[in-house]
């Protein structure tokens, strides 16, 4: 039986397969990769600069048949000049700073604590991810039911623990407390997340380091901040990173929980375009506003990736 290939081969026709073999590595490498460049283009590229142009412009969605006029800037200094932009902007803030402190607290400690083999260690895994496992909308209207004065059981915890009346207060209806509400539960749908990848930064560090440390005598302290975490401190920096992107544009689970209440006290910056897109219909300003919000996070994070490619070069 001749081979496959060799048939393939045969039943090419010679003037095509002369091309062929005159094509050089780097046009067959082109070849495959073009498919998938044209692709990103079409994806993202190219909404991108549709999104500016159209920044730059009144257009509504909802009145198509009306004349657009080129506005220039004047979208782009209205955001910056809105005090309710820069509201949603610190609410924002608020959440990313607290829910990445928080996230990185509990999820190195937990990384630490299950990076030491013991006999449930992989039960205690399985049981730690789960939350990351479940849909934003189904964690939202799970802890909905959970922060419910009357009936839910976050609120008879905190009684128990404070003895405080449990209907005396509502963790998503109150000004003081909507904004920690959604910081409790991102923390607790995402730190396993960071867990994962503290763990794999832990579990990376050679155990010969280890041994060389308790030859030359030094406490398991010393060796907590001399080896464990610096070595650990990149994966760390990348889970920052990740969940700072995400955290930035966060919707479904805070719409879920307050839909950006009481008042104004939740409404992220997502939560804040999409009202201007899809409930007001300026569609020129919230193109502005979306291109504001990607130099942004774009800015930010390439600064930031910089530093993570210092820390890892040491």
């Amino acid at each position: 039986m001749p081979d496959p290939l060799q048939r393939v081969a045969a039943a090419t026709p010679p003037k095509l397969a002369h091309q062929i073999r005159g094509l050089s590595d780097r046009t067959i490498a082109w070849l495959f990769v073009a498919p998938t460049i044209f692709l990103l283009l079409a994806v993202n590229i190219f909404p991108l600069i549709w999104t500016i142009r159209l920044s730059l412009t009144n257009f509504r969605t909802n009145r198509p048949n009306n004349a657009v006029e080129w506005v220039g800037i004047e979208n782009y200094r209205k955001i910056l000049t809105n005090p309710d932009t820069w509201a949603s902007l610190q609410a924002t803030a608020h959440f990313l700073v607290w829910t990445i402190t928080l996230q990185v607290l509990i999820g190195f400690t937990l990384a630490y604590l299950i990076n030491k083999k013991f006999r449930t260690n992989d039960l205690w895994t399985t049981l730690i991810v789960l939350p990351m496992m479940l849909s934003p909308a189904v964690v939202g209207n799970f802890w909905t039911f959970l922060y419910q004065p009357q009936i839910g059981l976050f609120n008879y915890f905190i009684a128990f623990l404070t003895g405080t009346d449990p209907a005396s207060f509502s963790m998503i209806g109150e000004v003081a407390l909507a904004p920690w509400a959604i910081v409790i539960v991102d923390t607790w749908m995402w730190t396993p997340f960071v867990m994962l990848i503290c763990l794999a930064g832990l579990r990376s560090i050679p155990p010969s380091i280890y041994e060389a440390a308790e030859c030359d005598r030094a406490s398991k302290w010393r060796q907590f901040w001399t080896i464990t975490l610096p070595m650990a401190l990149p994966f760390l920096m990348l889970a920052v990173l990740f969940r700072g992107i995400e955290n930035f544009k966060m919707f479904d689970l805070v719409v879920q929980l307050t839909g950006g209440g009481p008042g104004a006290t939740t409404q992220l910056t997502s939560i804040d375009l999409k009202r201007e897109a899809f409930e007001k219909w300026r569609t020129g300003y919230a193109s502005a506003y979306a291109v504001i919000l990607f130099v942004t996070v774009f800015g930010l994070a390439s600064i930031y990736v910089k530093a993570l490619n210092k820390v890892k070069d040491r």
